[in-house]
């Protein structure tokens, strides 16, 4: 298929008839349905198997949202409105099709027309495999911001990379990680599809040369290798308004793919060897980057899809006479954490070397054109690139980062004198332990805004992390809070909330979450609380269901569920929530607490620890050991179970938050950036135990002290901890319950006796701690106490609940995009 009709010659039937989507009805979605199970799959209905039926059902959804898709490109094409082109390594997009048919209002259609054919669309649903394009909450936040740039009408162009495989499929063995690999494509991805014509060549290592164009001295780039990369277009639908924007992903293939010749001599892997090199660029997400070649690989990933994100933009997005010192006025290239950032000096190649632009008016026009997103406050999470690799892989993109840096320099010194130390410390190039390009410098010396997360996050990054640059320009640093899509986060995943909500709100609020505020009223309505409560109960079920099919043990009645759902690593502290498990646990069996007196909980955790993290995955190791013990236990009286399904994703999720009684959100003040996960669960009605750090703060100040548990330090007093040098075996030894929970893990009762095991848990604990989870471990013991008072109080906790979800509007993305369009993008809606 063209990628759009105005590429056919203008005789061409297809090029003078508009593009007709098919009937919204009932007979004319099944008559469509059974088209694409004959014509695209190859079989009749009553032949079909179920992965037929899905694929024929999502390409009739395709087709209905293809017109538009052509209709929406050819109006942003004659209004020329700016565009808003998101670069995103990670884009974690859930299931599609329940999204898909919410936003283009044929979800009732497609059932009843599947019904008519004998079929239950449930069926279908379960069929699915969630595109594992994304890690954590970056990914995600990806795909809720261009779920709301459609929503508001925005013009928008997700670019990203079209992994092979995904994030990797998570097992357990014995209870410790192992990794498979996400094949989600193997059953066919009917969301997206190829427009091999409009492949960008890619090019890689070489040299740089100098010569004469006309008088004047230019650079260019004489590349030793390269590849294509082949766009795929998926549909990103607005909620019930007709747009239909765009999230072009990147695949990797080799420019000569197949060497007859070698085949011919009998040498048949060297004959594929290009094809194999090429597309490992879009092989995998995040290659374990612990060896020089990983490190190179994922250098290529981001160029590759930035570079031929630029590419793209430019060539195909402008209009052929388009004056390129406009570009300004056409795009902002946000830049999605530290990934993308090599697409500043790939932006200034092209504008100095190809459109030959002189060097101040190329580096104006690039200034204005880019914007940064930090999404850590962690150093090591701040991407840097050796200068041996880079000048190796892109060498005229590090030529253009050091007279970037040079020149930059040049100012810093106007502006503050020759401080060597400020200006070692502001340089784009670091030169201790070795020669690097610190990409967040890079991104913030380039950006006309950078922006933090939450509030606290974008105070931190601009009295800390990066102080100098705020101190220069106080005027380049904002804040954007985070927020989450209600589509997929409150109407598809919890369905029967959202009835009650319209049934007390009306329609509308799907689209203006402020609205929930109507429902502060009702937590004192004793009918609407029983509703709401019956509401969660049947969540529960649900996921309990859920579990079993998966092989899990069920949820059991009247126990809490207690969720801690996000990736594993040592900040956001894993370990502090199963010290409480094992405190608890010890508790009970050492006499010290009566069984019959504690609250019955299930913790439920979701999470994978990345392949060549090795502590994070011995906190895995150990939530399933103590899992396996305690939920086994006759002491515990089952009032204790521990529960960690493998492979939490999407599709999980939106069935473990609409359950969630209680989030865990305990991460070291000062090291959560936002957090998405805990805007998901409050307003899905789970109360929040939580330090202040990240959004955090902004939901406690919403939605009350009464209605939220706080403990922890504060980010200044971590701060002061630190520098009065912290000591976390005092933390042990003057605290008893936190020795006892420590010392039994440490005596081999939850491996079999071996000592050895968790050892090295024990001794980082004991010994360093980085994260200070013994430091806050009384504050948080006590913070649980309080929870278990309130939940007993069932009435009470539930009208907590309520106002969570009332107070918790603010944290939509829409809103999210609205401020992004005030304070950084400046964008308008096509009309």
């Amino acid at each position: 298929m063209p990628e759009n009709t105005a590429e056919l010659r203008p005789t061409h039937p297809l090029a003078i008839a508009p593009v007709v989507a098919p009937a919204a009805s009932v007979d004319g979605f099944a008559k469509q349905f059974l088209q694409n199970l004959n014509f695209d799959q190859g079989v009749t209905l009553s032949n079909s198997d179920v992965n037929d039926q899905y694929l024929a059902l999502a390409y009739t959804v395709r087709d209905y949202l293809m017109a538009r898709w052509f209709d929406d490109r050819a109006q942003q094409k004659a209004q020329q409105n700016k565009t808003v082109c998101y670069l995103s390594a990670e884009y974690l997009l859930g299931r599609q099709l329940d999204n898909n048919l919410l936003a283009a209002r044929l979800t009732d259609i497609a059932t009843e027309a599947l019904a008519q054919c004998g079929i239950d669309i449930d069926d279908l649903r379960q069929v699915e495999i969630e595109p594992g394009l994304g890690n954590g909450g970056l990914g995600r936040l990806a795909a809720c911001f261009i779920d709301s740039l459609a929503t508001m009408s925005i013009p928008t162009i997700g670019y990203g990379i079209r992994y092979e495989y995904g994030i990797f499929r998570q097992a357990f063995n014995e209870g410790q990680q192992v990794e498979q690999p996400d094949a989600w494509l193997r059953m066919g991805s009917p969301w997206d599809f190829a427009h091999p014509e409009a492949a960008q060549t890619i090019s890689f290592a070489g040299t740089t040369e100098t010569y004469d164009d006309e008088g004047v001295e230019r650079t260019r780039w004489v590349p030793e290798w390269n590849v294509l990369a082949v766009p795929y277009n998926m549909m990103v639908p607005g909620y019930h308004n007709g747009r239909v924007n765009t999230l072009r992903l990147w695949r990797a293939v080799a420019t000569n793919a197949f060497d007859l010749h070698t085949f011919n001599s009998g040498d048949y892997v060297e004959s594929v060897r290009a094809q194999t090199f090429a597309e490992n660029i879009s092989k995998v997400l995040y290659p374990e980057d612990s060896t020089p070649q990983g490190k190179e690989l994922r250098l290529q990933q981001q160029y590759f899809f930035v570079a031929a994100s630029i590419a793209d933009f430019i060539e195909n997005v402008l209009p052929d006479d388009f004056d390129i010192e406009k570009l300004p006025e056409r795009v902002i290239f946000q830049l999605n954490d530290t990934h993308p950032v090599i697409g500043v000096p790939e932006l200034m190649r092209v504008l100095v070397d190809e459109k030959k632009l002189e060097w101040d008016a190329a580096w104006a026009i690039t200034q204005k054109c880019f914007a940064y997103t930090c999404h850590t406050l962690l150093p090591e999470a701040l991407e840097v690139w050796s200068v041996d690799l880079l000048g190796h892989l892109l060498p005229r993109h590090l030529e253009i980062i050091y007279r970037i840096n040079d020149e930059f320099l040049l100012e810093v010194r106007e502006r503050f004198g020759d401080d060597e130390m400020l200006i070692r410390n502001m340089s784009i190039i670091g030169e201790h332990p070795s020669r690097s390009v610190r990409m967040a410098y890079l991104a913030t010396v380039a950006g006309s805004k950078v922006n933090g997360v939450a509030e606290l996050h974008s105070q931190l990054l601009r009295d800390n992390v990066l102080k100098d640059f705020a101190t220069m320009w106080p005027d380049k640093f904002t804040n954007v809070t985070n927020g989450v899509t209600p589509r997929r986060f409150l109407r598809l995943a919890n369905p029967d909330l959202s009835s009650l909500i319209t049934e007390a709100l009306g329609a509308g609020w799907t689209v203006d979450l402020e609205r929930l505020r109507g429902l502060e009223a009702l937590a004192d309505d004793a009918d609407f609380r029983e509703r709401f409560a019956a509401v969660k109960a049947s969540n529960k079920r649900r996921l309990s269901s859920v579990l079993e099919a998966r092989g899990e043990a069920p949820l059991d009645d009247g126990h809490m569920l207690d969720v801690m759902i996000k990736r594993l690593h040592e900040y956001k502290r894993q370990t502090l929530k199963v010290l409480h498990i094992v405190s608890t646990y010890e508790g009970i069996v050492s006499g010290r607490l009566d069984v019959d007196e504690v609250q019955a909980r299930t913790f439920l955790f979701g999470a994978k620890a990345a392949p060549g993290y090795g502590m994070a995955k011995r906190i895995i190791h150990l939530i399933n050991a103590v899992g396996e013990v305690v939920s086994a236990d006759e002491r515990v009286k089952g009032k204790l179970k521990v529960v960690y399904p493998a492979n939490y994703n999407v599709t999980l999720a939106e069935r473990i938050i609409p359950a969630a009684d209680l989030s865990e959100q305990i991460s070291l003040a000062g090291k959560e950036a936002s957090g998405t996960g805990n805007m998901k669960l409050a307003l899905n009605g789970a109360l929040t135990i939580g330090t202040d750090d990240g959004a955090n703060v902004e939901i406690r100040k919403l939605v009350g002290d009464d209605n939220f548990f706080l403990f922890g330090m504060s980010e200044p007093e971590v701060e002061e901890l630190w520098a009065e040098g912290y000591r976390p075996a005092d933390f042990y030894q003057k605290d008893e319950r936190l020795r006892s929970a420590i010392d039994l893990i440490a005596s081999g009762a939850f491996s079999g006796g071996d000592r050895t095991v968790f050892e090295p848990l024990v001794s980082n604990l004991l010994y360093e701690d980085r994260f200070m989870a013994l430091a806050d471990f009384s504050t948080y013991l006590d913070a649980q106490d309080r929870v278990d008072a309130a939940y007993a109080d069932q009435d009470g906790w539930v009208r907590s609940a309520i106002l969570n979800v009332a107070r918790s509007g603010y944290f939509s993305s829409d809103r999210a995009m609205r401020d992004y369009l005030d304070r950084i993008w400046h964008a308008t809606p096509v009309s």
